[in-house]
């Protein structure tokens, strides 16, 4: 299993350093090396890697902030100068702490545990592929919903509606978008704007901007529609 990562530090040598230990790992693919969290930031939402071994202290933005806007499915080991972030590290659930000057030993027994992580995680998603419910909590509730019967879902700050087929009401839940998003397989449903995911199996139409699902017109924004075109391209019944 080769984990995608990249690297984002303010210390060129820093990076370098990290390059090299990266090139050296077999089971690790760089796909990206930046000085700031600014600049990652954009090409780490439209392309996001399974792992980030992120700088915490930097101007303008820092790791620990960054780290709670990144998409749910990158990992994060931190790697630092001040051991006091340690704490704040494990807060954004990052899966190691590096503490600079880092050794290849100490850089190795880091990435080692993420792989352990990711295998972890696959092996999870295999064996959930016959089981379609998830549970949701939903005022004093914990609701069961079966994945397959979800229309689409939409972001609204702290809280998701679900939309089911069978349910004209949609289920309010405390949660976020990012937090549903790593719970529902990736194969049937996409992110196509920053407060809707859908389920690709249920849509009725699609037009340039946007999707209709059960009739209701679901914005596909700039940044996601490639990947709807794609995914529609893929499908489409060609004519002679």
């Amino acid at each position: 299993m080769t984990i995608s990562c990249a690297i984002i530090d303010d210390e060129p040598l820093a990076v370098d350093l990290l390059e090299t230990y990266v090139r050296k790992t077999p089971f690790l693919e760089l796909c990206g090396a930046f000085g700031s969290a600014v600049e990652a930031m954009a090409t780490l939402r439209e392309n996001p890697v399974q792992l980030l071994f992120l700088d915490i202290q930097m101007p303008e933005l820092s790791g620990l902030e960054l780290a709670r806007i990144l998409p749910a499915g990158t990992r994060i080991i931190f790697t630092t100068a001040f051991a006091q972030y340690a704490l704040d590290g494990y807060r954004v659930n990052a899966l190691d702490y590096l503490l600079k000057p880092v050794s290849y030993n100490d850089f190795l027994t880091a990435a080692t545990r993420a792989h352990e992580w990711f295998a972890a995680a696959a092996d999870d998603r295999n064996s959930d592929e016959t089981d379609e419910n998830i549970f949701v909590k939903s005022d004093y509730r914990t609701v069961r919903v079966d994945r397959r019967r979800i229309l689409y879902i939409e972001g609204l700050k702290d809280y998701i509606k679900i939309y089911t087929a069978d349910n004209p009401r949609p289920l309010l839940s405390l949660s976020t978008l990012k937090a549903i998003e790593a719970s529902l397989p990736a194969s049937r449903f996409m992110r196509v704007h920053r407060s809707y995911i859908v389920n690709m199996e249920q849509i009725a139409a699609v037009e340039r901007n946007q999707i209709i699902i059960s009739g209701k017109e679901i914005p596909v924004s700039e940044s996601y529609r490639d990947a709807v075109q794609d995914y529609v391209a893929r499908r489409l019944l060609q004519g002679r």
